[in-house]
């Protein structure tokens, strides 16, 4: 287990199988020392964490499912690498929020990613950071969030 996987852990998460891709594209890219982490959807181990902020879910609950997409993020790291001890740092996150038009809380829900990538990583977890907000996200999901890792 890796020191990022022991955070993980201490945390009181573990780190979910790497979720496969629900179309015609690949999980991950690889070029040079960067890894490239298609967008992955808020889920729990209950299942898909669905629905709108701003008129379904609190920001708190947002917050939540954007936590669970920065594990699966970590999750296609580690299958991507083998070993998260090959992630030298998170470079940007890009977080889109399933949300009201008036709901204008976006990046704190991104947080929810943020701060666990910060609490695992350390300094290496931060990074430059989009949040946006969508009309809808695949499947009724609440957030996606996309990332690229540097390797070392």
């Amino acid at each position: 287990m890796s020191d990022i996987e022991a955070r993980i852990s201490a945390l009181g998460h573990t780190l979910p199988d790497a979720p496969a891709p629900a179309a015609n594209y690949v999980p991950f890219v690889v070029t040079g020392k960067h890894l490239f982490v298609s967008g992955q959807i808020s889920n729990g181990p209950d299942g898909l964490i669905c629905g709108k902020l701003g008129a379904d879910l609190t920001t708190e609950e947002g917050a939540k499912a954007a936590e669970t997409c920065a594990l699966a993020l970590l999750a296609q790291a580690k299958a991507a690498t083998g070993d998260l001890s090959k992630v030298a740092r998170l470079v940007k996150l890009v977080g889109f929020v399933n949300s009201t038009p008036d709901f204008t809380d976006q990046p704190k829900v991104i947080n929810g990613a943020s701060d666990l990538m910060v609490a695992v990583l350390g300094d290496a977890g931060r990074h430059a950071r989009s949040a946006v907000s969508a009309a809808s996200l695949p499947l009724g999901v609440a957030v996606e969030i996309e990332a690229i890792f540097e390797l070392a």
